[in-house]
């Protein structure tokens, strides 16, 4: 009787809470699931290799995890890039110098992503890129310029200043109030394979905070790649971080030399081989 009347004692109380019980199991379940969720996503965080990037949203019940944003700097990947910059975003690619932001030079939008990403002013010029250095006179004047010596400097870690002209191809929304324009032909593969693929010049500039160092690794920059569409890894870039020389050749046979970069030397070495001298900054 007594065994009886425990029995049914036990009953009452296990139907009596069976809510409570189950509530608290329910609980229980969905609290390990999230904890584990977060520990899951913390070694995913800690795994991921340098092709491969990762952030965070708010879910219903825990973290999601994006993978995608970095993708190999490989002629694979061109074709993808490409539509990305005539879609009128932005993306990080690697130079023969530094890291850079690029995007299509005749899209204003674009162009304004770019100066509040680096929260850069207006006043600063961007330079633009193209793929080769045949591209470059439907951009920029070069007719005062003697035959060859474009090509002695570029492909390379050259920037040239070089006038626009009223014929030029480019918006003039790009650097309103500058009557020219730098010109880039990086000696690297995939930003002139994308390039040549976007059919116009791309606008170019270092991928940092302004005022911050260069970048020469995708590492450098991991804070700002949520502003880009993608982010293509090249490596650690070898050059350092002195950027390209950049060298005004808007007067015939004269050049000015703005900053000297990674190769100043070589540069100077070309121009006075084809005659042109020096003067001096004002």
């Amino acid at each position: 009787m007594m065994i009886s009347n425990i029995s049914i004692q036990q009953g009452r109380f296990l139907l009596n809470n069976s809510f409570f019980l189950s509530n608290f199991s329910f609980r229980g379940v969905c609290k390990l699931a999230l904890v584990r969720r977060l520990q899951q996503n913390q070694r995913i965080k800690r795994g991921f290799s340098k092709n491969m990037a990762w952030s965070m949203d708010s879910g219903d019940l825990g973290l999601e995890v994006k993978i995608g944003v970095v993708h190999p700097a490989t002629d694979a990947y061109a074709a993808e890039a490409v539509e990305a910059l005539k879609a009128g975003k932005v993306i990080a690619v690697p130079t023969d110098t530094l890291y850079g932001f690029a995007c299509d030079a005749c899209s204003l939008e674009a162009v304004n992503r770019i100066y509040e990403i680096k929260g850069r002013k207006h006043t600063s010029p961007l330079a633009i890129c193209v793929g080769d250095v045949s591209d470059i006179d439907r951009f920029a004047l070069t007719d005062h310029l003697p035959h060859g010596l474009l090509d002695s400097l570029l492909p390379g870690p050259v920037t040239v200043i070089l006038r626009r002209g009223e014929s030029s191809a480019l918006e003039r929304s790009l650097n309103p109030g500058f009557d020219s324009i730098g010109v880039r032909v990086p000696d690297c593969n995939f930003i002139r394979l994308i390039a040549r693929g976007s059919g116009t010049a791309l606008a170019l500039t270092s991928a940092n905070l302004s005022g911050q160092p260069s970048s020469v690794c995708i590492k450098d920059f991991e804070k700002l790649w949520e502003h880009c569409a993608s982010v293509y890894d090249g490596g650690t870039l070898p050059s350092g971080r002195a950027g390209s020389t950049v060298v005004d050749l808007t007067t015939p046979y004269k050049y000015k030399i703005l900053r000297p970069g990674s190769a100043k030397e070589e540069t100077v070495a070309i121009l006075e081989k084809h005659s042109f001298v020096e003067t001096a900054l004002s």
